[in-house]
């Protein structure tokens, strides 16, 4: 059903679950989502030892991760768009092929400042992947495969950033962080060929010339869409949360009276395995309990999960670590899908600027969250956490009281 409750009749062409297409789109967009985040996140467990190396505190030792996510943010904005002329499959070829190249690259970075312009610029080739995979499915699969497939490419998504994070850790044992990243930049390249033979080509793609004027008459009509607003809205909050979360998790790690090592606090990531299977099946249980339901259930989960951190037995706090992401990774799956199903024209746009929220959201909380660590260490993080996580609860509550969602599924 849509949302106003009118069945879909599926569209000539579109892709079903069960069938060979549905499996070849979804292990290309694995690929593409393991691909982004994997390149996007592999520095985030390094932050403690960038702040160690070139002498800098914890905020801005965050920004290699803020500036790759503020350029995406941007990006996206327009990546969409250019996707309405120049075609989905070429444009995430594209990207994707780029930031495997500027991986490598990484390995010639000797200085903070050429590494924050490194991750500035890969930040904007990334862009082209995120909101134009959610276009691609929003037009390519029928309205019962949305969901599942969303789900399964955001489980790479999970996978990827999972892999980046302990894979990176790991290596900066043994060799010097350029090198390290360059090696996660030869996998993704291997990765982006799977995903060029895999993609089957757009069946219901409508190109349109690029024109300045139709992005910003599609950009008005989705910014006055309160729905559309409210999960804009959600992106940013529940991001920041998420990632103020894995920044900070690791400084506290390493410190008193825990005293972990660099790779022993990566495997924290770990629990991203379950991020990655309750993205998975979050479809699923959409269709049986209803998004009003999920999007309340996976609030709190990760309400429930900041405030078991705040233990002091490791255990309690891997386990807190791990309830958080399930439900941060569900409720991405819910909001990201339930655009594509509420915006009306320009799909691509409303997925960009869905995700510009998302990577806003974690830039911003991303670095205020490193003053909130120096003043009241991880007390100070988690009540930040908590903070966006109420104001999503507000916010879903009244995205929930709009015309057209109260019971929709």
């Amino acid at each position: 059903m849509n949302a106003d409750g009118a069945e879909r009749v599926p569209k000539e062409g579109q892709v079903r679950v069960g069938t060979a297409n549905f499996r070849r789109v979804n292990l290309a967009l694995f690929c593409a989502g393991f691909i982004t985040f994997v390149t996007l996140y592999d520095v985030q467990p390094l932050l403690p030892l960038f702040a160690r190396e070139f002498s800098v505190s914890p905020a801005i030792a965050s920004l290699p991760l803020s500036v790759a996510t503020i350029a995406l943010a941007v990006g996206m904005l327009i990546a969409g768009t250019l996707s309405e002329s120049l075609g989905r499959r070429q444009v995430m070829t594209a990207a994707l092929l780029l930031t495997s190249f500027l991986a490598l690259a990484t390995y010639l970075t000797s200085s903070f400042t050429s590494l924050l312009l490194l991750r500035l610029v890969q930040g904007m080739v990334l862009a082209g992947v995120p909101s134009v995979a959610m276009a691609y499915l929003g037009e390519e699969m029928d309205a019962q495969s949305i969901a599942p497939a969303m789900g399964l490419y955001i489980s790479g998504n999970a996978m990827g950033g999972m892999t980046g994070r302990i894979g990176s850790a790991f290596l900066c044992d043994y060799m010097p962080w350029q090198t390290a990243i360059a090696l996660i930049g030869v996998i993704s390249l291997v990765l982006t060929l799977v995903f060029f033979r895999s993609l089957p080509p757009s069946t219901n793609f409508v190109r349109r010339p690029f024109r300045i004027r139709y992005l910003f008459t599609s950009l008005y009509q989705h910014l006055h869409d309160p729905g559309l607003l409210c999960l804009y809205a959600l992106a940013f909050l529940s991001m920041g949360g998420f990632v103020s979360l894995y920044n900070y998790i690791g400084f506290r790690l390493l410190g008193a009276p825990y005293a972990l090592s660099q790779s022993q606090v990566s495997l924290i990531f770990l629990v991203y395995l379950l991020g990655s299977f309750s993205s998975g099946v979050v479809g699923s249980l959409i269709n049986r309990f209803g998004r009003n339901f999920m999007i309340r259930l996976t609030l709190s989960t990760m309400l429930v999960g900041t405030l078991l951190t705040l233990g002091n037995s490791l255990l309690l706090i891997v386990l807190g670590v791990g309830i958080f992401t399930c439900g941060f990774f569900s409720a991405h799956a819910i909001a990201s899908s339930w655009v594509g199903r509420r915006a009306r024209t320009a799909r691509a746009q409303a997925s960009s600027i869905y995700l510009f929220s998302y990577y806003l959201g974690s830039s911003i909380s991303g670095t205020i969250g490193g003053i909130f660590w120096v003043r009241g260490g991880w007390n100070g993080v988690a009540m930040m956490i908590t903070l966006l996580i109420l104001s999503a609860f507000a916010v879903a509550a009244f995205l929930l009281r709009l015309p057209g969602e109260v019971e929709s599924t």
